[in-house]
């Protein structure tokens, strides 16, 4: 298939640039993938489409303040750098800018000096790794530093750096959030156990793909970056009993979906504790082997996070279900409105 065929024109205004002051205050978008029909509704509507039996799978990640602002070195010319995975200890893949500026060797401050880094190796797209030097602990200098890492299309200062975060949020590691999960509540929550739903956690470190345009005209040709995952086993033996017992599995958000199909891919259709590295890319025509369900945002045209949706429901449908959006002055993207396919 063509890049093309998943594009779709978006008013710039529709481009959600601050989240709502209540998260489940958000709009959802219903898709029922049998008869291609939608309904309209708000996202604590969500509770009537859960049954007794079903299980939430949400993305545990917790985003890094993952973007420093620093000088180099030996000329004070400003840099930045978005940290995207640790790769040993004070070791990590980061984006930088400027990246021809940063070559092997070059010396970064953060801080007035409470945080030092060396350029150590070269990737590609802007990407580089750099070793940190400090004294303390890292994730406590980091967290006084760093600034949390909005998506270039959010123009707007994030007042609140907890509204970038899910309310479930645990496991540190992520360069973005999991967005479909920044409606819920830990109220909500409870009231969706209370039904008789079971809630699960996975956990995906979003990386580099998030921030990596396709650049391809056919999609076949594009190369997902790796992203970390870890399933338990606790989470595997309840999404193993959910299927025996005819309940439905409905992921929260398209980092939850890569991580149950990766493992189901990998095991036959089974779920098995594991962790490893993911560069899962779904789209069209895709035959799902986990999923029953998926609560998701609004995504980019051209995307690969559209052309997973697409293959969950069918590209028209979304497409159709995108102008409907655009036409209901739906919000678009992160801090935007919601999707169910069910």
């Amino acid at each position: 298939m063509n890049i093309d065929d998943f594009d779709f024109d978006l008013p710039e205004e529709l481009i959600a640039q601050t989240p709502l002051k209540e998260r489940t205050a958000s709009r959802l978008l219903v898709i029922d993938r049998d008869t291609k029909q939608t309904d309209h509704k708000y996202f604590t509507d969500i509770k009537h489409y859960l049954k007794p039996g079903d299980c939430l799978v949400l993305n545990d990640t917790k985003v890094l303040p993952a973007r420093l602002y620093g000088v180099k070195e030996d000329t004070g010319a400003k840099v930045e750098v978005l940290l995207l995975h640790q790769e040993e200890e004070d070791t990590w893949e980061v984006l930088a800018k400027p990246a021809k500026k940063i070559k092997i060797g070059t010396s970064l401050v953060f801080g007035d000096g409470k945080l030092r880094a060396t350029c150590i190796g070269i990737k590609e797209h802007g990407g580089r790794t750099i070793r940190f030097s400090y004294h303390g602990i890292f994730y406590e200098i980091l967290d006084e530093l760093g600034e949390m890492p909005l998506p270039p299309y959010i123009k707007e200062q994030l007042p609140e750096r907890e509204r970038y975060q899910t309310v479930y949020a645990k496991e540190e590691g992520s360069a973005a959030a999991p967005t479909a999960g920044l409606h819920f509540t830990k109220e909500l929550l409870q009231e969706i156990r209370e039904m008789g739903v079971k809630i699960t956690f996975i956990t995906l470190h979003v990386g580099l793909g998030t921030f990596r345009p396709v650049s391809v005209n056919h999609i076949d040709d594009h190369q997902m970056h790796a992203e970390f995952y870890h399933m338990t086993q606790e989470t595997a033996d309840i999404l193993t009993e959910v299927k025996k017992t005819n309940g439905r599995i409905i992921s929260v958000g398209t980092t939850s979906t890569r991580t149950l199909e990766t493992i189901a891919r990998d095991y036959n259709g089974a779920f098995v504790a594991s962790s490893g590295w993911t560069d899962i890319f779904i789209y069209p025509p895709y035959e799902f082997q986990a999923i029953d369900g998926l609560i998701t945002n609004f995504h980019l045209p051209k995307s690969t996070l559209i052309m997973l949706v697409s293959a969950f429901a069918d590209r028209e449908s979304i497409l159709d279900a995108y102008r409907e959006a655009v036409d209901r002055r739906y919000r678009f993207f992160s801090f935007g409105d919601a999707m169910l396919i069910i």
